[in-house]
């Protein structure tokens, strides 16, 4: 059985960082760090060992971030542009958005098609995408960031 109170006092630094990096906000990443925290206590018996607790947690904390958003409906990307930093993964769940990415994702070669389904709509960490493709973590990191970057070109020769 796994010690809570230990948990949160070697992690609650960790996943409010990285709250705090998705959100931008030290209020919000206290609100979404705790509720995270809240709902791992609940899920405790889910934890199955796959990745550490640290990125567990952290994962919990994502998807609860990506909740408030949905919740309070801040998504508001315009269609025409691409968020850029972590903004741009969480952006993506937009409607509008999504779709006009998936326009210009079709039009992407392999393998940075892939890649970018599978760390975006997949959820798909860089080592199993490099699994996948029997290619190292750095290569899925270094491929995704491509294709980030072959959308954002396309985006801005679009508007020229």
């Amino acid at each position: 059985m796994v010690d809570f109170e230990e948990v949160y006092g070697r992690y609650f630094k960790d996943v409010f960082q990285f709250s705090l990096s998705l959100c931008g906000s030290a209020h919000l990443a206290e609100d979404i760090t705790s509720e995270a925290f809240l709902k791992a206590i609940k899920k405790g018996g889910t934890f199955d060992g796959r990745c550490s607790l640290k990125v567990w947690l952290c994962q919990i904390a994502k998807h609860t971030y990506y909740d408030y958003l949905r919740k309070h409906a801040k998504l508001t990307a315009l269609p025409s542009e691409l968020p850029s930093g972590s903004d741009f993964e969480v952006n993506v769940l937009d409607k509008a958005a999504a779709l006009e990415v998936h326009k210009r994702l079709h039009r992407l070669d392999e393998p940075y098609k892939e890649v970018f389904s599978l760390r975006i709509f997949s959820e798909l960490s860089f080592l199993e995408i490099g699994e996948i493709f029997s290619k190292s973590e750095s290569w899925a990191r270094v491929t995704f960031h491509r294709a980030k970057l072959k959308l954002k070109e396309a985006s801005a020769h679009e508007f020229l």
